[in-house]
């Protein structure tokens, strides 16, 4: 392919860099579009009140419990909120699409054949513990990531060929493996980690010792599985940069642990906790009308998210025979009516999901044009004929809920795969398997979406039940790939890249606790993949990824689900905010900070409503 322009990928270059450089161009950031908003002497974000208060606690939720401070690993089920611990190199804009600025990096050199990139470091940047941020660090975390890290890692590194510390508080990596565009603000998502607080300490180990970072807040306390507590770093090193003004504004930010979600509302009716983002349409609908809602003392609304929302869908593990025909996985695709489940039970809040990137440019409509048929003609025979001839839509009903038309359309399709009704029960009729699925689940409220699909399954023959398990079972299972069908949600950026190896990649399959859930390992899906990550140029990114989108979706390899464009969120009403929220976030944990006046108010109203 031919050499990616050096603009697309920089954004604005500092005047006289290139020709410091030599054959390298110096630049604050970093971006996959053909610009970026903020020049090299911005002051802060625009979505940001840099003169925002700092104090105050925060409370939020978490589902499951904890066993470890080190979420870096496989093993354990990790707290939430450890980011907020480190700094990365590079920190993004909420504001933009795939656009990074240095954090921990004070700019950034990168040629124009895209094969290195050199990080220069902070001088000022420190850890916790006063000492300074070193390129032996970077390459320290870059390895112990790559090597005993969560499988990601190794995914998102695998066309890294070296890290090297350069003289000037520098570290260049190097590449293989041809160009890669979206790499170096991959690795500018690396978590920096002291080399010196892990001399002597086992990376690959679990944890409950509270670990040295050099992020804003640090571990004020603790009780596994119960809660965590983070503090605000007074001194936080980076407090006055650009990419940091006007954020992480609460002294305080504690996260309470629930084993359900039904439970945790409760606790935030209390005010037990100071926020909510609602996934359930039914107790959106029906639960938020609550006196404290009613009189102001809580504030209940739904904000725009412009994030693409990639898939979210019942998976099949294709590890498991009785899942290997694409015709059975397409016939009881049509158990799920919709329709009927967006009427009956989800308040008509949804809309359909059909593509494994949906809500973004990169999702395939109608038929394959010339740019596509690029990347399929020569795949024409390793893919499903219906690529070149139908645009995939999923089974569409009536919304009656009498599904009679699909379920004749999933008998044939399951006939014609060698399934048979005897006796009641869908058989093999080749291996006398009689066909089984178990839904596994983590969380009850799962159950009322699940149960209209057994009862069209029990229909067809099929065996189908529930398994609710805990947390730490459930992620174990996952993990292990111990499951017929699960609910996973594939999250797509705007600029797909090197995570598709890790969702769908050949080499992922077997590898424990990678994101390929599905089991695929499909030759053709592997070279889309990296014809995605080297996409020279925006146009050709998006085609290369609709193709992509199209042989996935006529793999039926999951029952897609839905999606919603908005968040849907309620909070105590005492909180000041930016006038502008994020086109690409919410902002909540972020930007948002205790408004004194508005808690006092709130806290009045709370006092007379108790009266």
């Amino acid at each position: 392919m031919k050499r990616p322009a050096i603009a697309l990928i920089l954004g604005l270059v500092h005047a006289g860099g290139a020709a410091a450089a030599g054959d390298a161009a110096t630049t604050h950031a970093l971006s996959l579009f053909d610009s970026v908003r903020y020049g090299p002497d911005f002051r802060h974000f625009d979505y940001v009140d840099p003169d925002a208060p700092k104090g105050g606690l925060l409370r939020m939720e978490a589902i499951g419990t904890f066993d470890t401070l080190n979420p870096f690993v496989l093993k354990g089920s990790a707290a939430i909120g450890l980011g907020l611990v480190y700094d990365t190199l590079l920190t993004t804009s909420q504001d933009e699409a795939s656009t990074s600025y240095g954090l921990l990096v004070e700019h950034i050199e990168l040629p124009g054949d895209l094969s290195w990139v050199t990080f220069k470091l902070r001088d000022e940047a420190r850890w916790h513990d006063g000492r300074p941020i070193t390129p032996a660090d970077v390459i320290f975390s870059f390895n112990a990531l790559k090597e005993m890290g969560v499988p990601l890692f190794r995914y998102y590194y695998a066309n890294v060929a070296s890290a090297d510390e350069l003289p000037g508080n520098k570290v260049k990596f190097s590449f293989s493996g041809g160009v890669n565009r979206e790499l170096p603000n991959i690795l500018g998502q690396l978590p920096v980690l002291p080399r010196h607080y892990w001399d002597g300490r086992a990376f690959d180990a679990t944890t409950l010792e509270p670990p040295l970072g050099s992020g804003p807040y640090r571990i004020a306390g603790f009780e596994a599985g119960r809660s965590i507590t983070y503090e605000r770093v007074p001194d936080y090193w980076g407090r006055d940069l650009p990419v940091k003004k006007g954020r992480h504004n609460f002294d305080r930010i504690r996260f309470d642990y629930y084993r359900d979600r039904t439970i945790s509302l409760e606790a935030f009716k209390s005010h037990g906790l100071d926020f909510r983002s609602e996934n359930s349409a039914k107790t959106w609908a029906t639960q938020y009308a609550f006196p404290a809602a009613r009189d102001g003392r809580v504030i209940v609304e739904t904000l725009a998210d412009n994030n693409p929302a990639g898939m979210q869908g019942f998976v099949y593990n294709t590890r498991r025979p009785k899942f290997q025909d694409p015709r059975v996985r397409q016939a009881l695709a049509h158990a799920f009516d919709f329709e009927w489940s967006n009427k009956n039970i989800f308040y008509d809040q949804y809309s359909r999901t059909r593509s494994y990137f949906e809500n973004s440019e990169m999702a395939a409509t109608g038929l394959p044009g010339p740019a596509e048929l690029k990347y399929l003609e020569p795949l024409r025979g390793q893919i499903p004929d219906e690529v070149f001839t139908a645009e995939y839509r999923p089974p569409v009903t009536d919304g009656s809920g009498n599904n009679r038309r699909g379920l004749r359309t999933a008998t044939r399709l399951l006939q014609a795969a060698g399934w048979r009704v005897t006796d009641g029960t869908l058989t093999n009729t080749a291996t006398g398997e009689v066909m089984t699925i178990e839904f596994l689940i983590a969380q009850a409220n799962s159950e009322r979406t699940i149960a209209p699909i057994i009862r069209n399954l029990k229909r067809l023959g099929v065996a189908a039940s529930i398994r609710l398990v805990d947390t730490s079972q459930y992620r174990n299972r996952l993990d292990r790939f111990d499951f017929d069908l699960v609910t996973s949600w594939f999250r797509q950026s705007l600029s797909p890249g090197n995570e598709q190896r890790d969702f769908w990649g050949s080499e992922t399959a077997e590898r424990p606790g990678s994101r390929n859930l599905i089991g695929i390992r499909d030759p053709a899906i592997d070279r889309l993949i990296e014809q995605v990550i080297a996409a020279p140029n925006r146009a050709e990114l998006v085609a290369a990824t609709r193709a992509l989108d199209r042989v996935l979706q006529w793999h039926h390899f999951m029952i897609p689900q839905f999606h919603l464009n908005k968040y849907r969120i309620a909070y105590w009403n005492r909180f000041g905010r930016p006038e502008t929220k994020p086109k690409y976030g919410l902002g909540f944990s972020d930007t948002w900070w205790v408004d004194p006046e508005k808690d006092a108010a709130m806290r009045a109203k709370k006092a007379a409503a108790r009266d």
